[in-house]
């Protein structure tokens, strides 16, 4: 029970910390996120996930996970280490603004 509240109490503040974020900010810095995830999030490596559209509370746990370690990948270790809280904010404001449409099949 403890360990919920705790992930409740950690989960709001990274949603207050992004309700501030610039989405301006994020578009211009996710330039640097374009090559594998799309200059609009739709990833154009096929090892890379789409970005567009996720929850920014999710965004966010994630990268702030890579740039401390607790998450490993080689390429995305490296472009998170040198993001400041107010870059991920940013970051995660921006995917997060985009619209995906879902359709179903015909």
């Amino acid at each position: 029970m403890i360990r919920g509240a705790a992930w409740l109490l950690a989960g709001a503040g990274l949603a207050t910390s992004s309700l501030a974020a610039d989405v301006a900010a994020g578009r211009q810095k996710a330039a640097a996120c374009a090559v594998c995830h799309g200059p609009l999030g739709l990833a154009t490596a096929p090892d890379a996930p789409n970005l567009a559209g996720q929850p920014a509370l999710y965004l966010v746990a994630q990268l702030r996970a890579f740039r401390g370690g607790a998450r490993q990948n080689e390429v995305m270790t490296l472009m998170a280490k040198p993001l400041t809280d107010a870059d991920i904010d940013n970051l995660a404001a921006w995917f997060s603004s985009l619209v995906i449409e879902v359709k179903p099949p015909p």
